[in-house]
C-alpha cells in the first residue's frame, strides 16, 4: 500500500470493498461507515460508494494492489461520469502498488525488458479472447504474467497457457511464482516452463513466466535489459 492510499483510508468517513479486502485493512477503519459485499457484486458496491459521496462524504473504494490495473478505478469512472457535471462527485484514482510489481521485486528483476500482463479469469473475459493474447505475447517473447492463473472452478486453464508458451519457448524458461505477495503469509517458487503447473497456484498466486533472455542465478529471476556488462 502506497502512503497516499493509506492516509486516504484513514480520512476517509466511508469505505467501499470486497469483503476480503474490507477484512486486511480492518485496523485503519475501526469508527467508520464500512459497506463490503462478496464476489460478483462489484457493479452495487461501486454505486452504493457514489451514492454515498453524493450525500457528501469522503468515500474510499478499496482494491487489492492498484486500483487501476483489475481493480475498482474502472467501474467507480464510469458510474460517476453518468450523472450531470454539476451534480458528479470529484473522483481521485489513488495509485497503490501491483501484484505484479510487488512479485517482481520479490523474485529479483524479471520486467525489466517489455512484458505483458493476462488475467486467465474468464468471467468478464471470453476464454478464446484469453487464449489470442497468450499466443499472441508468447509469439512476440514477452515475459508474461498471470493473473488469476488458477482457482477451484478454473483448473485447467493453467494447463493450456504454458502448452501455448511451450511452442515459442524452451521448457527450462524461469517461471516464478509468488503467493500472497506482500502480504504476512507471503511464498516464493522457482520452477520452468515444464514444471511450474506442478506447484501450488490459486487466486492469490501471481505467476511471471520469463522470455528468451530471462535467466536465474543464486535465487534471482533476471530478464537482460540489454546492458553490456
Amino acid at each position: 500500500m502506497s502512503r497516499r492510499a493509506y492516509d486516504t483510508i484513514v480520512e476517509a468517513e466511508v469505505v467501499v470493498g470486497y469483503d476480503v479486502y474490507i477484512d486486511l485493512i480492518k485496523e485503519l477503519i475501526v469508527g467508520k461507515k464500512v459497506i463490503g459485499t462478496g464476489m460478483m457484486q462489484e457493479i452495487d458496491r461501486c454505486q452504493a460508494a457514489v451514492e454515498e459521496a453524493l450525500l457528501g462524504k469522503t468515500v474510499a473504494i478499496i482494491s487489492s494492489g492498484d486500483a487501476g490495473i483489475y481493480g475498482m478505478a474502472g467501474l467507480a469512472l464510469e458510474l460517476v461520469l453518468k450523472y450531470p457535471p454539476g451534480v458528479r462527485p470529484i473522483v481521485d484514482i489513488i495509485p497503490g502498488i501491483s501484484a505484479i510489481c510487488a512479485a517482481a521485486a520479490i523474485l529479483g528483476a524479471p520486467l525489466m525488458h517489455d512484458f505483458a500482463v493476462v488475467s486467465l479469469s474468464d468471467l468478464l473475459t471470453p476464454w478464446e479472447v484469453i487464449i489470442k493474447r497468450i499466443e499472441a505475447a508468447a509469439a512476440a517473447d514477452f515475459v508474461i504474467a498471470l493473473y488469476n492463473p488458477k482457482s477451484k472452478r478454473r483448473i485447467t486453464q493453467i494447463e493450456t497457457a504454458r502448452d501455448i508458451m511451450l511452442k515459442y519457448r524452451p521448457d527450462s524458461t524461469p517461471v516464478g511464482i509468488v503467493h500472497h505477495a506482500s502480504r504476512p503469509n507471503q511464498s516464493t517458487v522457482l520452477s520452468d516452463l515444464a514444471g511450474f503447473t506442478k506447484e501450488h497456484i490459486d487466486m492469490l498466486s501471481l505467476v511471471i513466466i520469463g522470455n528468451s533472455q530471462t535467466y536465474v542465478r543464486e535465487g534471482h529471476m533476471i530478464t537482460p535489459r540489454g546492458y553490456l556488462i
